[in-house]
């Protein structure tokens, strides 16, 4: 598995405006504003077309993530859902890396990501009016954050509010663990609007 768009630690999502929104993209930026990839919501005509008659919130999404060459590096997917989200992390040669499984709390999402063995290893929460989340390991320390607050020369490159930041701590360092938690970390937008 690819590994160099994981090695980073700190990472800038930037939507890309699509005119008719079927499917949402977004680039990633690393800390020096270089293009590292994308995430690309995948959808079939049959799903585009259910898109117009059916609440999007039960409807299955995959997102796919990959590297400025176009190789997949992973994806997350949810299938059909009727209250409670169960998304799966797969690695680019199709590997359950991991899954998050969505609590429903209006205004304060939560998510629990789990490890290929179903053990508990983060869980972001926040608020999301305010776009502020705290990614946690599983024993409650703070490793990484989500949110809208830019410093540096990328406060004047991202300024809308379509864009976000996720940082994760340098001293985690199991590398599957933290592909499960940056895949899910960095597909948030993506994730809570398929669930409105």
């Amino acid at each position: 598995m690819t590994t160099q768009f994981f090695d980073s630690n700190s990472y800038f999502i930037d939507e890309k405006v699509n005119l008719l929104k079927f499917e949402n993209s977004y680039l990633v930026y690393n800390d020096k504003a270089e293009n590292i990839g994308s995430i690309v919501q995948k959808l079939s005509f049959g799903q585009k077309a259910l898109r117009l008659l059916v609440n999007k919130a039960i409807l299955p999404f995959k997102l796919e993530i990959k590297d400025a060459n176009g190789t997949l590096l992973a994806s997350i997917s949810r299938g059909w859902t009727f209250f409670m989200s169960k998304i799966v992390i797969t690695s680019g040669d199709d590997q359950v890396i991991g899954t998050v499984q969505q609590k429903f709390n209006f205004f304060k999402p939560t998510f629990r990501i789990f490890n290929h063995e179903d053990k508990l290893i983060a869980e972001i929460t926040g608020d999301w009016k305010a776009w502020n989340f705290e990614i946690k390991d599983d024993a409650g320390l703070k490793i990484g954050t989500i949110s809208k607050k830019w410093a540096g020369a990328l406060k004047e490159i991202f300024t809308s509010a379509d864009k976000y930041n996720v940082t994760l701590d340098t001293a985690y360092s199991n590398m599957m663990n933290k592909i499960a938690v940056l895949s899910a970390a960095i597909t948030i937008d993506m994730v809570l609007k398929e669930s409105k």
